[in-house]
């Protein structure tokens, strides 16, 4: 029994939300990783780079997100099945150019910032501040990648 003053509804809302922005974080994990490995062209040392950076950073982030889950009472979903049925985030099929994989990485940078905003007045009305300053700090840094990513296609 979680005694943590928010009461079990208010908690599994949250944690629904929260089971989304893992699988948000995780797909992009997965498509960053993958367009870091394939990535060719002028930019590749740029961008292979730049593309190891977000990637390492959403893989640590996808602990923490976990773990606030379990600390609410609820178990964390764990497998792709899940992740593909929660998340907002789609697979790329093939391997695109190196502009296609920049953009296609702006939208999953910028869905995982719209999953956040839409836990957060959930957690708000719960007054669950770790899991709002766990939103915040995830909505500065995908908000940020996207601004980086966007920067690149600038002409």
């Amino acid at each position: 029994m979680v005694d943590i003053g928010i009461n079990p509804k208010q908690r599994a809302r949250i944690v629904h939300g929260l089971a989304r922005m893992l699988a948000d974080t995780y797909l992009l994990y997965l498509k960053t990783h993958n367009f870091h490995w394939n990535v060719e062209g002028p930019m590749f040392q740029t961008l292979h780079t730049m593309f190891m950076g977000q990637y390492t950073e959403a893989w640590n982030a996808i602990d923490p997100i976990a773990e606030r889950i379990r600390a609410l009472g609820h178990y964390a979903p764990g497998t792709y099945r899940e992740y593909l049925k929660l998340g907002s985030i789609k697979e790329t099929e093939g391997v695109p150019r190196a502009e296609k994989m920049v953009r296609l990485l702006i939208e999953a940078q910028e869905s995982v910032v719209k999953t956040a905003r839409e836990v957060l007045p959930v957690a708000e009305e719960a007054n669950d501040q770790p899991t709002l300053d766990l939103l915040t700090q995830r909505m500065d840094i995908h908000e940020k990648n996207a601004w980086m990513l966007r920067s690149l296609l600038k002409k």
